[in-house]
């Protein structure tokens, strides 16, 4: 799948990968979601970059992925030449990020395709 057409858990579980976290998909009320495991005792957590910036601001900051909002709804992010736009500054960086990481296609499970 090309990289600046990532959205929702397609998105989050290539972040995941970017990060070398243990992703797995799981299906949530209303589709599908990437999980990621964040203890020694196997509890798994929704991972949502794409949409939280609790997950997505250290990636942000560690990166320096720059941000810039353009009029009406679309969003560009900058990391080093690669350049993104998302309709949000969460979605525009994370493909950046994933972008840089994985260039510009990648694979993902089949089931998260569907999502997009």
């Amino acid at each position: 799948m090309k990289t600046n057409e990532l959205t929702g858990s397609a998105l989050d579980w290539a972040v995941a990968k970017c990060e070398k976290l243990y992703v797995s998909t799981d299906m949530l009320i209303g589709g599908w979601g990437a999980f990621v495991d964040y203890s020694d005792e196997y509890c798994n957590v929704h991972y949502q970059p794409s949409t939280h910036w609790g997950w997505a601001g250290a990636i942000i900051e560690r990166e320096r992925i720059s941000l810039i909002g353009e009029s009406g709804e679309r969003w560009i992010a900058e990391w080093g030449w690669i350049k993104m736009v998302g309709d949000t500054p969460l979605i525009a960086a994370m493909r950046a990020y994933v972008a840089s990481k994985f260039g510009n296609e990648i694979e993902i499970p089949e089931e998260l395709i569907e999502e997009v």
